[in-house]
């Protein structure tokens, strides 16, 4: 139930969001007369997730001026889009991204409420509120990290996390106001991101200090709590760096479904939490390199030794040429074995 102390929190937060809002690169600012482009929101949440703002960037700027429309990405093709992608990590997104670029692309449009947009591939709860408000103003609550943050500090909620994400997410909803809730849903957003910061919040600057029952507690700095995670498993693995005479290199495309689904990379053993079988994909005269590529997904850390061998122009297999064989196309854990590869291929420097 929204009473007169939550209206007043939304009050602050949108005068404070009017003057105070990022500017980001798919964001209509405050005061805008321009309409949100839902295409923009929803490609910029997808990326967000799990990701930094700070990272995205770059990386939206190219998908817009390449794809500028939902229509023009469902045109891509898939190797393109996947391309661009490597280096976000979470692959699996990618290829929801081109799965609803398409189905929305054959609907004529994005719909417009969160029911409708959370039936659509690799969009959940948060980005179909996400979407929903920012882009159609429809009065949705939307909790993400800063989100949570910011709720568990307001009421001093210590519940721990992922426990808590019910609770918060009611606190969240009496604040959700009616009118401007796509505004509403980013001031507490930017709130969390550059005010009511995980670590040393600058409370003294906060336009809800007064209303924030962790600062009158003193507890804001430990919120919101969080249940402890078990250790993550360490996979082993090798990555096999073979090159033609000629420049080609041997590499594989991954199956479409699963870790790295449908990416290029070079050929390897299974990741395991066991000494990995040394079975190389040609045969030649393979080398280990010292060092090892350590890399860590969302579930496991992976340390993976890389072999090297020099390929007759005659071998057989996936091979890419040099003029088609760009680097910063492979995702971030195949880049690094790469990097340690390349010192042994003469590279000199390494995207």
């Amino acid at each position: 139930m929204r009473d007169a102390g939550d209206t007043l929190i939304s009050v602050k937060l949108m005068q404070w969001y009017d003057s105070h809002a990022r500017t980001l690169p798919w964001r209509v600012p405050p005061g805008s007369t321009q309409a949100p482009d839902p295409y923009r929101i929803w490609l910029s949440e997808v990326m967000l997730q799990q990701t930094t703002v700070a990272a995205v960037q770059a990386y939206f700027q190219r998908f817009t001026t390449r794809w500028p429309t939902v229509q023009a990405l469902a045109a891509a093709r898939d190797e393109d889009v996947m391309a661009e992608w490597a280096g976000l990590g979470y692959y699996a997104r990618a290829r929801n991204l081109l799965r609803c670029a398409r189905a929305v692309a054959e609907m004529g449009g994005f719909p417009r409420t969160r029911t409708d947009l959370q039936s659509l591939p690799g969009i959940g709860p948060y980005t179909s509120a996400a979407i929903a408000a920012i882009a159609f103003e429809q009065p949705e609550t939307v909790l993400d990290g800063n989100v949570e943050r910011v709720m568990a500090r307001l009421f001093d909620e210590h519940t721990p996390l992922p426990q808590a994400k019910p609770i918060l997410t009611a606190y969240a909803a009496r604040l959700t106001p009616q009118h401007r809730p796509g505004d509403h849903a980013q001031a507490v957003m930017d709130l969390g991101a550059t005010i009511c910061t995980p670590r040393n919040p600058a409370c003294g600057i906060c336009p809800v200090m007064a209303d924030c029952a962790a600062r009158r507690a003193g507890t804001a700095p430990s919120l919101p709590r969080k249940t402890r995670k078990p250790a993550k498993p360490v996979r082993l693995g090798i990555a096999y760096l073979g090159r033609r005479a000629d420049g080609a290199w041997l590499m594989e495309r991954r199956p479409p479904h699963g870790l790295l689904g449908g990416m290029l990379g070079w050929p390897g053993s299974d990741w395991s939490t066991q000494a990995p079988e040394d079975v190389p994909p040609l045969g030649a005269e393979w080398r280990a390199l010292p060092g090892e590529v350590r890399h860590t997904f969302t579930h496991f850390h992976l340390r993976l030794s890389v072999q090297v061998a020099h390929l007759p122009t005659s071998a057989q297999g996936m091979f890419v040429p040099p003029d088609a064989f760009d680097p910063a196309d492979l995702p971030t854990v195949m880049r690094k074995a790469y990097a340690l590869g390349a010192a042994h291929f003469n590279i000199s420097e390494v995207s």
